[in-house]
């Protein structure tokens, strides 16, 4: 005899039904209603609630070059499965070339620019029924944010922060000069220092993050600070 055949046959001694037609038992109802609930519960807590926030908000991911934008965009994109707009490939070849030279941006040159993201960023919300969009744009002056602010002025429900990842120059410069075939040159972080002008409190909508540690660092602190709004818009916080 089997050990399968000796498991078979302890099995009756034991009061459990073998027969498919036979009705289960009382002990077997208890504990099938038992483990339905425990995996009913199970099931609802790993299903969480989504966030249903009320206004629909565009994530403008800003800094000068070597900050990190590229990486807090993908991973905020993919945190909250939100449109992914990569402001740099919607420069114009003109535009490109001349970064590429080491030229700095003019204002004329970034204003077309600015407008595009700010359009795309609208017809990505309105194409679709998500409560955001991530863009990166380093958005180097007031006026340049203020282009992109215009997003909320016909549309109530549409709320734009700016995520400012705030690091040295030094640090960036070294970051840059590690980059592989990428246009911007470490010496244009030193053009871009020149242009910036650092968000002030009067910019409410700007939340700044410390940019100088770890990619996986920044990111948590990015996704923590974008978390925090889009509950407290959701009526979770």
């Amino acid at each position: 005899m089997s050990t399968d055949d000796l498991f078979i046959k302890d099995l009756p001694s034991a009061g459990v039904t073998h027969s498919p037609s036979a009705p289960p038992t009382e002990l077997e109802r208890r504990e099938r209603r038992r483990s339905s609930r425990t995996s009913n519960g199970s099931m609802a807590s790993l299903r969480a609630a989504p966030l249903v926030p009320q206004h629909k908000h565009i994530w403008v991911i800003t800094g000068p070059a070597g900050c990190g934008k590229t990486s807090v965009a993908e991973y905020l994109h993919q945190a909250f499965s939100l449109p992914y707009l990569e402001g740099d490939t919607f420069h114009t070849p003109e535009n490109v070339k001349k970064m590429a030279e080491g030229h700095p941006l003019t204002d004329a040159d970034r204003w077309d620019w600015l407008i595009l993201l700010r359009e795309q960023s609208l017809q990505a919300l309105h194409s679709s029924e998500t409560p955001g969009v991530i863009v990166t744009c380093s958005a180097l002056k007031k006026k340049y944010r203020d282009v992109i602010r215009i997003a909320t002025y016909h549309d109530p429900t549409v709320l734009v922060h700016f995520v400012f990842l705030n690091a040295s120059e030094s640090l960036l410069m070294d970051r840059v000069r590690g980059r592989q075939g990428h246009y911007m040159k470490d010496y244009m972080v030193h053009s871009q220092f020149e242009s910036l002008e650092a968000p002030q409190a009067d910019e409410t909508d700007v939340l700044s993050v410390e940019a100088s540690g770890t990619s996986v660092e920044v990111q948590k602190l990015a996704l923590a600070v974008v978390k925090k709004v889009m509950e407290k818009d959701a009526g979770v916080a």
